[in-house]
């Protein structure tokens, strides 16, 4: 199953691979299980110090190169234009990569406010032929809005923090409105996965998958993308086959109903958090 953009016919996967905090060698065994077991989108970032591991991976899977997306960040220290085209030049180099296939800016950092900037260095690489693809990750409605509007350019992806106990209804909404993919970070919830709720324990049961499967197909079918990440091979495909499940309208508006005001994992709103 995937997903198609209205822009040049991009398609991504309906499920990608999160590489954090996968490094060293380990990590790189883990990343070309993952590509032999199916997954063809790998999620990096330059903060995640794991670029050479990916794109090692890729050569040791020994899976085509044109058949694998990936995608990396510019962290927030190199928001300015400048900086920020050379953090491009860099991961790519440090993959070993002549292109990046998606390209996006890590955090907004709006008290420093040179995320524009950051977004004008993606367009222009773009152009360039360094990026296929660019976007942005954690990004509110304003900081999207702002974008586009100074731009005229509207990313492919937004990355957002979104799990059950933090579906983010309204940036979903929004992401629809303006024809962006909604891509989930953390989207099991990590040491708090909701694994033990009703809702989800009984699509489970119904369906005859794991917990995890549920909450998986349920970003599906919400259009979101999730990047689950595992260094575990049955549970890497255990995480990708979750597409001939189908949940139930109810079975999906339980889950969303788990969402809390306090949802987040950690502090990490958008408008206030700094990355560096």
């Amino acid at each position: 199953m995937t997903s198609t953009t209205e822009r040049d016919l991009f398609t991504l996967p309906a499920v990608g691979f999160g590489t954090y905090p996968l490094k060293g060698e380990v990590g790189v065994e883990a990343i070309v299980s993952a590509l032999k077991t199916g997954y063809r989108y790998l999620d990096s970032a330059v903060n995640y110090e794991n670029e050479e591991e990916v794109g090692d991976a890729i050569r040791k899977s020994h899976i085509p190169r044109d058949e694998v997306m990936v995608a990396t960040k510019i962290p927030g220290r190199f928001h300015a234009k400048d900086l920020a085209a050379q953090s491009l030049r860099d991961s790519a180099s440090r993959m070993k990569l002549d292109h990046i296939d998606v390209g996006l800016i890590h955090w907004p950092n709006p008290s420093v406010d040179l995320y524009v900037e950051a977004w004008q260095a993606l367009i222009e690489a773009q152009q360039a032929g360094l990026v296929k693809e660019i976007g942005v990750s954690n990004f509110t409605a304003q900081h999207l809005h702002r974008i586009i509007d100074e731009t005229g350019v509207t990313p492919l992806v937004n990355q957002i923090e979104l799990h059950p106990y933090f579906p983010q209804v309204e940036m979903v909404q929004v992401h629809e409105e303006l024809g962006i993919r909604t891509q989930a970070w953390s989207p099991l919830g990590k040491a708090s996965a909701p694994y033990s709720e009703g809702p989800v324990v009984e699509a489970a049961r119904a369906h005859d998958v794991t917990p995890a499967q549920v909450i998986l197909r349920w970003h599906v079918q919400r259009n979101v993308m999730p990047l689950p990440k595992s260094a575990t091979p049955s549970r890497q495909k255990e995480n990708l086959d979750v597409l001939g499940l189908d949940l139930t309208d109810a079975e999906v508006a339980a889950i969303t109903a788990l969402g809390k005001p306090d949802g987040r994992l950690f502090g990490g709103d958008p408008d206030t958090h700094e990355e560096q």
